[in-house]
């Protein structure tokens, strides 16, 4: 019997189409590995491991008062007691969190049943809830309470001990694990409800490399007193590793101030992009440099834009690069 791979929709493959081979003028703009700190302060992320008991925000206020920097947001808020990855931006990044809700998530669950019921009943309880799920989010929760539909990616039992279920489920952002349980104890006949819960993945962001509060806290330290960055290089990180789970668009450096200033990505300007893209997505564009230049929803599929010479192919959502890094135009001596 064949596995099936537990996948969410940042696990896409996808090969890059180059469309024309283009050089960048080394005068202007950076590669991301060569920022400095302090360029790097200005646009980076954490894979932070939220601890319980803390809020979400109250982790955002810890980081600012470490890094001592005030402009720091997180993606996916985690109830007190739930733990794992939280995404972190700092500077310029808060802008680009929204390019995380896409790529979906991952938890692991406990769940515990009200009654005993048979394991193997469980389990298929369990896969049925795999697919388009409608929910009604908890009553103390930071959305309208208004029945949605949600997609569930996977849903593993792991292990089944007496009345305890624990469960590995891939969900679309905005999924109540809380509330996946509630429905699942009800359609078991038995009743059941969250009793512990930690979120292993947001899109490609991991458990196994995500970070402690602590761990920032030393890296910051060894930095302010020894000059040592190493460790904070390992804690904080460019803005494109967390958006490598998003379809990729590549321009020339002649188009990216444009999209700087607020102009929509047209196509002369694409140079290499990623395969399978849809319209409607949202997909980052970047540099040759491999800089992020902004977010955009997609107006024309791969195939539309490598078969066209002009028109408008992305509508622009979000600016991360600043204004100026690359000039409008400029003569080639």
């Amino acid at each position: 019997m064949k596995t099936i791979k537990q996948m969410l929709p940042s696990d896409k493959t996808r090969k890059q189409i180059v469309i024309k081979e283009v050089e960048t003028n080394q005068e202007y703009g950076k590669d991301p590995t060569k920022r400095t700190v302090d360029e790097l302060l200005e646009n980076c992320f954490i894979n932070l491991d939220k601890p319980c008991g803390p809020t979400s925000h109250q982790v955002d206020s810890w980081v600012k008062k470490i890094v001592g920097i005030d402009k720091v947001g997180h993606s996916g808020t985690l109830d007190p007691n739930a733990t794992g990855v939280l995404p972190i931006g700092i500077g310029s990044t808060t802008k680009a969190l929204s390019a995380l809700l896409p790529m979906g998530k991952e938890y692991i669950a406990l769940m515990k049943l009200h009654k005993d019921v048979d394991e193997k009943k469980i389990k298929k309880t369990c896969k049925d809830f795999v697919g388009k799920v409608t929910q009604l989010p908890p009553v103390r929760s930071a959305v309208k309470r208004v029945k949605r539909k949600r997609m569930i990616y996977y849903l593993k039992v792991i292990q089944i001990k007496n009345r305890e279920v624990l469960f590995r489920v891939g969900c679309q952002s905005g999924t109540y694990v809380r509330t996946l349980c509630v429905d699942i104890g009800k359609k078991l006949g038995c009743g059941a409800h969250l009793a512990e819960l930690r979120r292993s993945r947001v899109g490609h962001l991991d458990e196994k490399d995500s970070v402690l509060l602590h761990d920032l806290k030393d890296a910051w330290v060894f930095y302010k007193e020894e000059g040592d960055e190493s460790h904070l290089r390992k804690v904080i990180l460019p803005v494109e590793q967390m958006l490598q789970g998003l379809p990729k668009i590549i321009v020339r450096d002649s188009a990216v101030n444009a999209l700087c200033h607020g102009a929509n990505l047209a196509v002369p300007g694409v140079v290499e992009l990623d395969s399978d893209i849809k319209k409607d997505q949202l997909a980052a564009v970047f540099t040759l440099k491999n800089e992020v230049v902004a977010l955009v929803k997609m107006l024309m599929t791969t195939e539309d834009i490598v078969k066209n010479e002009t028109g408008l192919c992305g509508k622009l959502q979000r600016v991360i690069m600043k204004k100026d890094t690359y000039p409008s135009v400029w003569k080639k001596s």
